[in-house]
């Protein structure tokens, strides 16, 4: 049987956003289905965490980012407490990326623009999902997306009001290889001012 490879801190790029751009890169040449879904983890300013999958829209050194409703549970959460966790698990490869840090609003106009390439039916979901309420039924929904295909027949749905985008601005960054008999490599990114230190975690 041929042995796993490891990884290396002296094989990994000393930007980690170089680094996820290689490995995230390598993800969107398969043929899995929603190669950019990755798990976003929110909590209230008492600590009550919650989970769910986002999917991811852009990168750079500026941070990861997402798109939501405002109003959706965690719209909420990161308006009471700006700090947020992602983590991409990728079994196929045996690769995953865990990244932490602090949430920020993105502009305006860098709603707009994304929300402007969306399909018209998205667009118009935007509008009817009244994300993370309680409705009373699927029919409800439905009306409502029936009264906003009404309302913007023939016109440019514009980008509601309550929703945009969040930009995570990463802190700490792991990149987890699968090992042999559970001996992992781990390897975090810690920002200190201006860098990046690199360190090996046990695994």
């Amino acid at each position: 049987m041929k042995k796993k490879s490891t990884l290396s801190e002296n094989s990994l790029d000393a930007d980690p956003v170089k680094q996820f751009e290689k490995w995230y890169g390598e993800r969107l040449k398969t043929e899995i289905t929603y190669p950019d879904s990755v798990t976003l983890s929110t909590s209230t300013s008492d600590g009550h965490v919650s989970a769910r999958t986002v999917l991811l829209k852009d990168y750079s050194d500026a941070g990861f980012l997402f798109f939501t409703n405002f109003n959706s549970k965690k719209g909420k959460q990161l308006s009471q407490n700006p700090r947020a966790a992602m983590l991409f698990y990728w079994p196929e490869s045996g690769r995953q990326v865990r990244i932490e840090g602090t949430v920020e609003k993105v502009s305006v106009e860098e709603s707009e623009a994304y929300f402007k390439t969306r399909p018209g039916e998205s667009q118009i979901g935007a509008w009817a999902s009244e994300q993370s309420a309680v409705i009373p039924d699927r029919q409800h929904l439905e009306k409502r997306v029936e009264f906003f295909n009404n309302k913007y027949a023939g016109l440019l749905v514009e980008k509601p009001g309550h929703w945009g985008g969040f930009r995570l601005v990463p802190e700490w960054i792991e990149f987890w290889q699968e090992g042999e008999f559970r001996l992992h490599d781990r390897i975090i990114y810690t920002r200190r001012e201006n860098s990046w230190h690199i360190e090996r975690l046990a695994p």
